[in-house]
């Protein structure tokens, strides 16, 4: 499995963070790492995503930082140039995903159906993001899936928190889960960074706890 890839699988959770202001980057890169989880999927969903994507990797060096809700090829050539080392996608549209291959950059499209699951491996995807999970059918419909396509390995992402993470971390081709619980929107907006870095520490404790080797 590619490098980024298996690193996210070591942490185990990757963080969704949507920022408005760029400005707040540092503050959350700082959280982040204090918190012990060097990761961040930056979403764009805002305006302020790749300049949040390019601070982030100029001042923190040790933080594995990508695109998330990349839907369209000027985000994916703003996550690039803003220096993303993965990419995440909502649905599976191959343009884009052929885009970030072709740049030799790990990208995860979103799949819920196994015409999507064999798109993947169609293009040598070896993870792929099973979203949105819960009402896609959580890990019922996950474990559906895994039967026909054994090598592949998913991202549970979408309805994933502390209450249920535990469930999908359970299944040993669950690479990592996306969740935004410890860097929610409230806490972003309030400044509460203190709150985001002991919220991802708990988040971690919570990972060893169902992979004690995390």
């Amino acid at each position: 499995m590619n490098e980024i890839l298996t690193s996210l699988g070591q942490t185990g959770i990757v963080p969704v963070i949507k920022l408005n202001d760029p400005g707040q980057a540092k503050a959350l890169g700082r959280a982040l790492m204090e918190g012990g989880l060097p990761v961040a999927e930056v979403t764009f969903r805002t305006g302020a995503a790749a300049e949040s994507i390019r601070i982030l990797r100029r001042e923190f060096p040790a933080l594995v930082v990508g695109a998330g809700t990349v839907t369209t090829l000027s985000q994916a050539e703003a996550a690039v140039a803003a220096g993303a080392v993965f990419a995440v996608t909502p649905g599976f549209n191959p343009r884009i995903v052929q885009f970030f291959l072709d740049r030799g950059i790990p990208v995860t499209p979103g799949i819920n159906a196994p015409t999507q699951v064999e798109l993947g491996l169609e293009l040598g995807l070896e993870v792929l993001k099973f979203f949105p999970a819960e009402v896609s059918g959580g890990v019922k419909m996950l474990k559906a899936l895994h039967g026909p396509y054994p090598e592949v390995k998913f991202m549970p992402t979408g309805g994933v928190d502390a209450a249920n993470l535990a469930s999908y971390l359970a299944l040993p081709y669950v690479v990592a889960c996306g969740g935004s619980w410890m860097v929610s929107d409230a806490l972003i907006a309030a400044g509460r960074f203190d709150a985001v870095a002991a919220a991802c520490r708990e988040a971690v404790a919570l990972v060893r706890s169902c992979r004690p080797r995390a």
